[in-house]
């Protein structure tokens, strides 16, 4: 029995470990595709949308181990809670990965149009702080962090409160001069794609408060009538 025990701890931790990798390549994703873009990079942009095939391959593996490991193990309580974490996450972190492709499309389309420099300070911005939330919900993961966990996701209105902004920007550009508003529909699309990795950070947080305690966080407020949503 003890061997048993042993055995799937083992396995378990390793599902981890892998969940913890997807999650760095998830950030590096986000992370490049936003460089790429403020760089205007086409080289690095081309490489993000080269590398999601790579989340898609362990996203796939996870889900595999994870559900052979229910299926022959079959876990209760904590044990159960953590093997559908890993699942969750590694969903959430695959979407991420084709997010930040979706951004890195974006990029090598603006990087062959007129640089916008005003409108890219505002987008790099709001990159960060959807990087922040991402990186500190993996870490929460990582670490067991159910105080960080917490943290991260009642800051969730600010990622919204960013994209308002910047799509109010983006439409008085566009209504100013209309020869902007290729570039600024582009720009519009990489900002929903920020808030909507800034949704999946949330969701991590949310997968890791419930891994731990075993209760579910309450809805979180989203502001009202936001664009494009």
């Amino acid at each position: 029995m003890e061997h048993t025990v042993r055995a799937f701890d083992q396995e378990l931790a390793a599902i981890k470990a892998e969940v913890t990798r997807l999650g760095g390549l998830a950030e590096a994703e986000v992370s490049d595709a936003l460089t790429a873009l403020i760089k205007r990079d086409p080289q690095l942009a081309a490489e993000v949308v080269e590398r999601d095939r790579k989340l898609d391959d362990l996203e796939l593996e996870i889900e595999e181990r994870a559900t052979q490991l229910m299926a022959l193990r079959q876990p209760v309580a904590i044990d159960l809670r953590r093997t559908l974490a890993a699942l969750k996450m590694a969903s959430n972190l695959e979407r991420c990965g084709d997010l930040a492709k979706n951004i890195a499309k974006r990029a090598l389309i603006l990087g062959e149009a007129e640089p916008m420099a005003p409108l890219m300070r505002p987008i790099e911005r709001m990159g960060r702080l959807v990087l922040r939330r991402l990186h500190d919900s993996l870490d929460a993961h990582s670490r067991d962090d159910l105080v960080l966990a917490s943290e991260v996701w009642s800051r969730d209105r600010e990622v919204d409160e960013h994209y308002e902004s910047l799509f109010r920007e983006l439409l008085t550009y566009m209504m100013g001069d209309p020869r902007t508003i290729t570039a600024c529909a582009h720009l519009l699309f990489v900002a929903k794609n920020l808030e909507r990795i800034g949704d999946h950070a949330t969701n991590i947080a949310e997968i890791v408060h419930y891994e731990i305690t075993g209760e579910q966080l309450t809805s979180r407020p989203k502001l009202e009538n936001l664009p494009g949503a």
